[in-house]
């Protein structure tokens, strides 16, 4: 997944304040984060998002490029990725699973005449609730969408592995009683808000910079 960097040669900014009124947050920002950018493309983005599934972020660059590859290196439209044969697609290492799941995104963006501007006129539970009906994209995909490539400042991704140890760690909470645990997510989160995206970006840095004990 995307990843920011604190960039302290920025002037600071409203998130900034707000999420560092949670002391225990606060201790992990050391400045503002790269802009968040609203992206072009947005549909193709999410057959990438499929792609990388479970995969290194070097093997998933290595199979994108692929990817684009058969169409000249341009960005293909819904249709041409469509009309592209399954046996094709696992060619550039695909699993059948995943080939399924982009030519399912592919027949929907069609049928539903997907634009970037449709995407962006929509609230974030909004187009949530209206990606996962495609079979193959779950919440979290679509989270990391919001995120990522339209731009969103409140998203909070509660399922992401990364960010509930994280968490966990920075807040010392006890997982054993899932419900209890889950709530408590909510409820710090609920502090971040409207700036969650950033608190989880802060977060994923934190952790990836920070070892283990």
């Amino acid at each position: 997944m995307p990843r920011s960097k604190s960039t302290p040669d920025v002037a600071p900014v409203h998130y900034v304040t707000h999420l560092s009124k949670d002391k225990r947050l606060q201790k992990i920002i050391s400045g503002p984060l790269t802009e968040l950018a609203i992206r072009k493309n947005i549909c193709l983005k999410l057959i990438g998002s499929i792609m990388s599934q479970q995969l290194s972020t070097k093997v998933a660059d290595v199979i994108y490029a692929r990817f684009l590859a058969l169409y000249g290196g341009k960005e293909p439209t819904a249709q041409q990725i469509l009309d592209t044969p399954p046996l094709t697609l696992r060619g550039i290492g695909l699993s059948n699973a995943k080939v399924t799941y982009v030519h399912n995104v592919a027949a929907f963006v069609i049928a539903e005449k997907i634009t970037d501007n449709k995407l962006k006129k929509m609230g974030n539970e909004e187009v949530i609730a209206y990606l996962t009906q495609i079979k193959g994209v779950g919440r979290w995909t679509v989270e990391m969408l919001l995120m990522f490539y339209l731009g969103r400042e409140d998203v909070f991704a509660m399922d992401d592995w990364g960010l509930q140890q994280a968490i966990v760690k920075l807040y010392k909470l006890d997982r054993e009683d899932k419900k209890a645990f889950r709530d408590k997510l909510v409820s710090i989160s609920e502090k971040w808000s409207p700036y969650r995206t950033h608190a989880c970006r802060y977060l994923w840095a934190w952790k990836d910079n920070t070892p283990d004990k």
